[in-house]
């Protein structure tokens, strides 16, 4: 296909979903201005630790609790064997989860079912606020969830398809770009006791190579969104 042809198609996917871009390009806006990213990056963090504790629940380990702070960190605490393919899972959930939700976000999204999207996130939110161990968090999570609610509740039908497919591209870039700040932290030296080191400790792999793997999964995962809304007779909205 010819670059001028390739454009113009590009051209016409974009233009029959206005509101996907629409929704896209506020995400991406909201990542990527440093004051609003601070303000809402702890609902990543949320997805992040969810992932760590719906994991450890998998592999039989046993949670004992999460924790969220103010500066959008955030650790899961959970017991059982120190090392094996179980920890590993759980360790390689925290980074890979946001993107993942968001994906599966754009699905549903794409299926017409954004209510079930909303409700499905208040469901897990409900959930992760049952291990919650400080004030923060759990104001944190009721917030996210009454936010959810009301929309899925009170919104009107386009207001709820955009807001669930801004919130998934959310998530898509939030965890693109939480990813690439681990690796930068990393290379900085500011971060040594992350989810990729924690990683390296457990595998053959080094932390750098981790982090790396992180980033790679969150791009294709945001890129799959991509496809599964722009390419043809991928969603509407």
């Amino acid at each position: 296909m010819a670059p001028l042809e390739l454009i113009t198609r590009g051209y016409e996917l974009v233009a029959a979903r206005p509101a996907s871009l629409l929704a896209a390009l506020l995400a991406l806006a909201v990542v990527a201005w440093r004051p609003t990213w601070r303000l809402t990056r702890t609902a990543v963090t949320i997805a992040h630790e969810g992932g760590h504790a719906l994991v450890a629940v998998l592999v039989g380990r046993g949670l004992t609790g999460i924790r969220l702070h103010a500066d959008s960190s955030g650790v899961t605490y959970s017991t059982g064997a120190g090392r094996g393919p179980g920890v590993v899972a759980m360790f390689l959930a925290g980074y890979l989860f946001p993107p993942l939700l968001g994906l599966g976000g754009a699905v549903l999204v794409g299926a017409d079912a954004a209510g079930a999207m909303l409700w499905i996130g208040t469901v897990l939110l409900a959930a992760t606020l049952l291990q919650i161990r400080n004030i923060y968090g759990g104001l944190a999570v009721v917030a996210t969830g009454a936010l959810l609610v009301l929309v899925a509740v009170r919104a009107e039908e386009d207001l709820r398809t955009g807001f669930a497919a801004a919130l998934s591209w959310f998530l898509l870039f939030g965890g693109v770009k939480a990813c690439v700040e681990l690796r930068r932290g990393r290379r900085g030296g500011r971060l040594r006791h992350s989810d990729a080191d924690r990683l390296a400790e457990l595998t053959p792999l080094s932390g750098g190579a981790w982090a790396a793997f992180f980033v790679l999964a969150s791009v294709l995962a945001t890129a799959a969104a991509g496809w599964v809304v722009f390419a043809p007779g991928g969603a509407p909205a």
